[in-house]
């Protein structure tokens, strides 16, 4: 299937649940958080302001509006895991991702953005590979999606990280930048 006939919402596909998760599942959305970073300001290098403007789709974000929302989505994310490390089974408070995206810090540069996910996903990686087989499985109660563990959360981060990422790449596929 071509890029142009892609669900543009879902340009890697909706998140899948494992049924199972393995060791070496882990490890490999550690190695996808710790790269993230780097994809992510490799995917809007050299991008001018009206690029960056550019919604990914129609009635989408735009470019730097994906950005900031990784930036605010993964500092919950690590939020959550740290609580989930240090409670037992707390209840989390989401957000409304839509109203936050409209805030007025949208509009400043991505390179804001991309240096807390740098700093972020430092962390959070460390702070991964530092869990024992026991610590994967503590989480936290989720009150729209129910309980969560670090294990399924990490899953979950990695496709989150993979599918905004491939919003922007796939633009500027699209759009030939």
């Amino acid at each position: 299937m071509s890029t142009q006939e892609k669900d543009p919402r879902y340009p890697i596909g909706k998140f899948q649940k494992p049924q199972i998760i393995t060791p070496a599942d882990r490890a490999g959305a550690v190695a996808t958080l710790n790269d993230l970073p780097a994809r992510l300001r490799g995917a809007v290098s050299g991008l001018s302001d009206a690029q960056l403007n550019t919604a990914y789709r129609d009635g989408g974000w735009t470019v730097r509006q994906v950005v900031h929302h990784v930036a605010d989505s993964h500092m919950n994310a690590l939020v959550r895991v740290k609580l989930a490390l240090t409670e037992d089974w707390p209840t989390i408070k989401p957000y409304d991702e839509a109203a936050w995206a409209t805030l007025g810090d949208m509009a400043m540069p991505v390179s804001d953005s991309l240096n807390i996910i740098a700093g972020l996903h430092a962390h959070w990686v460390k702070l991964l590979q530092s869990l024992s087989n026991e610590q994967w499985q503590r989480g936290y109660h989720h009150p729209e999606s129910g309980r969560q563990t670090i294990e399924f959360a990490t899953m979950l981060y990695e496709w989150h990280s993979l599918h905004h990422t491939a919003h922007i790449t796939q633009l500027r596929e699209r759009k030939g930048w």
